[in-house]
């Protein structure tokens, strides 16, 4: 059996990381290893289901605590020493990517994770009584689109107990309007109950991507157009760019660059009320030109000169 890596050696990250820092690095071998860019390259595939395996421990506070002072150990199905171990693996946002969540049963060392970890792994009954599975949690990524009118997304969950290791996919609506840190649950997902109990939930937390030009904060939305500085002068339209086409927009005479133009109902739908949009706001930068003519510079010369005989007589 190999031995696993450090996982902050495999994030490129220092021990004492930050959670920002924790999903900085995440983010940016997840795209580089992904199996949709990396196709037919197993060494990318093996990479990108460590460094997704290493997020998923290292993200959450309870089990970074745990491998901070055991290791790989609670994490491993090995881990169970000479017990038998039964595994529940969900693998998302790919079909090779995965996401790894063990629950130990049977052996004395088992005993000793029961009392160890029983909270962290959604306990053990012992009195025989019913008990639903703990939920768990996997990441999935959405564009900046998808996440503003909603999609269909096809996710893959596997069982690493079974004997065929079989697999399930998934098909998940994403819901428009949704946002980074957002989860959508799929119910009975999660792990496996005891004693007959019902399984607890998966809860696929969503991370909304950027859009180039766009910046959301709530159901608002931030971008900027140009104008060419005859428009700021003497007023005129320009068109700017929304999530729902193209708008033209009023440009009054002597508009300053920095003015913010509001764009009622252009931001993002509410979750709660479809009938409900944030608003777009346009900040207005004023384009300086660059190269002149020298009949257009000698123009612009008699301008200023003009402007600054009307400011001494004022």
């Amino acid at each position: 059996m190999s031995v696993k890596k450090d996982y902050y050696e495999i994030l490129g990250i220092s021990r004492n990381a930050d959670e920002n820092q924790i999903k900085k690095a995440y983010r940016r071998l997840a795209k580089k290893y992904h199996p949709d860019t990396n196709a037919g390259n197993e060494d990318a595939e093996q990479k990108f289901k460590e460094v997704t395996e290493a997020y998923n421990i290292l993200s959450d506070k309870e089990k970074r605590k745990l491998y901070d002072q055991f290791g790989h150990v609670p994490f491993n199905q090995s881990g169970a020493g000479s017990g038998q171990g039964n595994g529940y693996w969900q693998s998302y946002g790919g079909p090779r990517s995965g996401y790894q969540e063990y629950h130990f049963e049977g052996g004395d060392m088992d005993d000793m994770f029961r009392d160890m970890f029983g909270d962290i792994f959604g306990g053990f009954d012992r009195s025989g009584f019913r008990q639903k599975g703990r939920d768990v949690k996997a990441q999935v990524f959405v564009s900046f689109d998808e996440a503003a009118f909603g999609c269909d997304k096809v996710i893959r969950l596997q069982d690493a107990a079974s004997r065929n290791g079989s697999v399930q996919s998934l098909q998940v609506h994403i819901p428009a309007g949704i946002d980074t840190g957002k989860a959508v649950r799929l119910k009975g997902k999660g792990m496996p109950g005891v004693n007959g109990g019902e399984n607890g939930d998966l809860l696929l937390v969503v991370d909304v991507g950027e859009k180039p030009g766009y910046e959301r904060k709530g159901q608002d939305v931030f971008t900027t157009v140009q104008i060419p500085y005859t428009t700021a002068v003497f007023g005129g339209e320009a068109v700017v760019g929304t999530l729902y086409g193209n708008v033209v927009c009023k440009i009054r005479k002597g508009m300053q660059s920095g003015t913010k133009i509001r764009l009622k109902g252009k931001g993002i739908v509410s979750m709660q009320d479809p009938c409900v949009h944030g608003d777009q706001y346009v900040t207005v930068q004023i384009q300086v030109p660059r190269h002149l003519s020298p009949e257009a510079e000698q123009k612009l010369r008699e301008f200023e000169s003009a402007c600054a005989g009307r400011a001494k007589t004022a």
